[in-house]
C-alpha cells in the first residue's frame, strides 16, 4: 500500500505554493547557516539581531502583548549590497538551530507576485497572503517569514499620491497594518525578518510596529578587510599565490582603499582586479596587492560618479 505522508520539509517552490510565497524551507538549514557565518558587518550587528529574534521565541508565548506590545517584526535596512537579505536567511536558520526541539520553517514571500491593476485586487491578494497563507503556515509550528524589499507591501502613504498612485496601493498598505496586529494576537511563535534598501519609502505606521530596526552600514576599513581577506583565501584554495595575499600586511592598504563599497562590490573587487591585465587573466597567481587596490580605486571613481549622477 503506497504511503500517503508526504515528504520531509527541504525547500517547497513557489509553484507548489500559494500566490505571493516563493519558498518555504525546513529549518535549521546548513546552506543559510554558511550564510550567517560568512556576512561580515559592524561588531554588534549580528548579537542585537539574533537576541531580539530569539526573545520573541522565549518571552511573546509567555506575556501578554497588553504588557509588552510586541508584533514579532524585525526590519533591517541600509544600501543595496550590504547582506541584509543573506543576513535575515542566515539568522532564520542560526535561530531554528539555537531553539532545539522545535521544528522550524522560512517562509519567503515574493511581493511583486501581488500587484495587480485591477482596482481590489492587490489589497486582496496581501490581505490573503497574511491572513490564510502565513496564517496557515503558522499553525503548523515556529515560522519565519522574509519580507524583501517591504516598501512594496507598506509603502509610506503619506507620501503617496491619489492622482499618481491607485488607491488600491494605499489599501495595500491597510491591508499589512491590520493583519500584522492580527497575527501578532493569535501567532507568538510567528516572526517577520523584512528588509529594505529605502527606509524613507516605508510607512511609518508600519516601522512602529517592528521589535527592532537596525541599520546595516556599509563596510569600513576594518570589514573590508575582512571580506577581502576571506575572498582571498577561498580563491587561494585553486590558486595558491593568491592566498598569500590575504595575509599581507599590506592589504590594510587595499581595505582603506575600499571602506565603503559595498560587501558585493568588495567581493568582485578581485575579479575586477585580475582583469585589469591581461597577465592575470591568463594567471590569476600573477594577481598583487596593487592591483586589487587599483580595482578598488576604480570602484570607488565609479560609486562617485554614479551618486553625482543621481543628485
Amino acid at each position: 500500500m503506497k504511503s500517503t505522508t508526504p515528504p520531509p520539509l527541504h525547500l517547497v517552490q513557489s509553484q507548489d505554493l500559494p500566490r505571493g510565497i516563493s519558498s518555504v524551507r525546513a529549518l535549521p538549514d546548513a546552506e543559510l547557516a554558511a550564510l550567517w557565518d560568512s556576512i561580515v558587518v559592524e561588531d554588534g550587528i549580528k548579537e542585537r539581531l539574533l537576541a531580539q529574534a530569539v526573545l520573541n521565541y522565549t518571552l511573546r508565548p509567555k506575556v501578554a502583548r497588553s504588557v509588552l506590545p510586541m508584533h514579532g517584526v524585525i526590519l533591517l535596512v541600509g544600501p543595496p549590497g550590504t547582506g541584509k537579505t543573506s543576513l535575515a536567511k542566515g539568522l532564520a536558520s542560526t535561530v531554528a538551530a539555537l531553539m532545539k526541539g522545535a521544528k522550524f520553517r522560512l517562509v519567503e514571500v515574493d511581493p511583486h507576485a501581488l500587484t495587480s491593476s485591477a482596482m481590489g485586487k492587490t489589497q486582496r491578494a496581501v490581505g490573503e497572503l497574511f491572513s490564510q497563507s502565513i496564517a496557515e503556515q503558522a499553525v503548523n509550528g515556529p515560522t519565519i517569514v522574509l519580507l524583501d524589499e517591504v516598501e512594496t507591501l507598506a509603502a509610506d502613504r503619506t507620501r503617496m499620491s491619489l492622482e499618481a498612485n491607485p488607491v488600491d496601493i494605499h489599501r495595500a498598505t491597510d491591508a499589512v497594518l491590520v493583519q500584522l496586529d492580527a497575527l501578532a494576537a493569535s501567532h507568538p511563535q510567528l516572526l517577520f525578518l523584512a528588509t529594505s534598501n529605502f527606509p524613507l519609502a516605508i510607512d511609518q505606521a508600519f516601522t512602529s510596529r517592528c521589535d527592532l530596526v537596525i541599520e546595516v552600514p556599509l563596510p569600513g576599513a576594518q570589514a573590508a578587510r575582512q571580506i577581502l581577506h576571506q575572498c582571498l583565501r577561498s580563491v587561494g584554495e585553486t590558486f595558491p599565490s593568491i592566498a598569500k595575499l590575504a595575509d599581507s600586511r599590506d592589504l590594510d592598504r587595499v581595505a582603506e582603499a575600499a571602506a565603503g563599497l559595498d560587501g558585493r562590490t568588495l567581493r568582485k573587487l578581485i575579479v575586477n582586479a585580475m582583469a585589469l591585465r591581461k597577465e592575470t587573466a591568463l594567471d590569476p597567481n600573477k594577481l598583487t596587492l596593487a592591483d586589487l587596490e587599483a580595482a578598488a580605486r576604480n570602484a570607488q571613481s565609479s560609486r562617485a560618479a554614479a551618486k553625482g549622477g543621481h543628485q
